[in-house]
């Protein structure tokens, strides 16, 4: 294999440089093509300008452009059915879980993760009752830094200012996040006594239930943000049964399908 010196690799790099094609500089100067092409790619990368594609980019560390709409209803998927593991080399798993129950949702929660991330591929990997969409990232912590050892009910939940900030701006894409993830609606029934008769009367409901107070505290927090009044059935469920509220989360939030 012929070694070629300082000099002539430094003289086909002008030549590149100057708008020479590589086979054009391969002839001039007698050296296989390959022998060119891998000196023109060293020296792109020496100076970070390697064509191709280039690492996602993250909207917290590179102030990329987020969709906060999305991303405030994965935001209400990952505290409630979410969570973040590390692999080798930095990279990082979000895995949502889903109920196989509702298709819907699976789909809308991989339509979510592409907008939050357009540059990472999305999975779903089916398990026993449920599937994990599952997308891969170095960044996945710098969007949810509610990411941490342990399960979310054993530390400190808390919204940052600029996620706090994007739930403000879209509040029920964050309580639809938090429904559809550990919440339900559901038809309740009772009898009542009309003309001396019992008659059975049924009334739709909406019931979250999450063991972090944490959570739960943000999620009561942004229904009294859009005027939903709810109700502590105990300290892991919370209730919303009045007719004008449920008929606002029956217009934003609806019935997981």
């Amino acid at each position: 294999m012929a070694v070629h010196g300082t000099e002539v690799r430094q003289k086909a790099l002008t030549l590149l440089h100057g708008g020479v094609r590589n086979a054009d500089v391969a002839r001039r100067l007698n050296i296989p093509a390959g022998t060119i092409g891998k000196w023109l790619h060293e020296d792109r990368a020496k100076r970070g300008a390697c064509p191709g594609k280039q690492p996602p980019k993250c909207p917290r560390c590179d102030g990329r452009p987020l969709d906060d709409a999305a991303y405030a209803y994965l935001l209400g998927l990952y505290l409630g059915d979410g969570w973040i593991s590390e692999h080798r080399r930095g990279v990082h798993f979000l895995r949502i879980a889903c109920a196989d129950a509702w298709p819907g949702l699976i789909d809308a929660c991989e339509a979510a993760i592409r907008a939050v991330h357009p540059d990472n591929s999305v999975c779903r990997v089916q398990n026993v009752g449920y599937v994990a969409v599952t997308s891969s990232s170095k960044h996945w912590p710098c969007l949810f830094p509610q990411h941490g050892p342990g399960k979310k009910h054993e530390r400190q939940i808390a919204l940052e200012p600029w996620q706090q900030d994007i739930v403000d701006t879209h509040p029920w894409d964050f309580i639809r996040g938090l429904i559809h993830s550990d919440g339900c609606r559901l038809t309740n029934w009772t009898t009542r006594l009309v003309a001396g008769k019992p008659k059975r009367y049924e009334y739709p409901r909406y019931f979250f239930t999450n063991v972090s107070s944490d959570i739960i505290r943000l999620f009561t927090k942004t229904l009294d943000s859009v005027g939903v009044e709810w109700k502590q059935a105990n300290a892991k469920n919370i209730s919303v049964a009045k007719k004008a509220s449920v008929a606002l989360l029956d217009a934003h939030v609806g019935p997981k399908h």
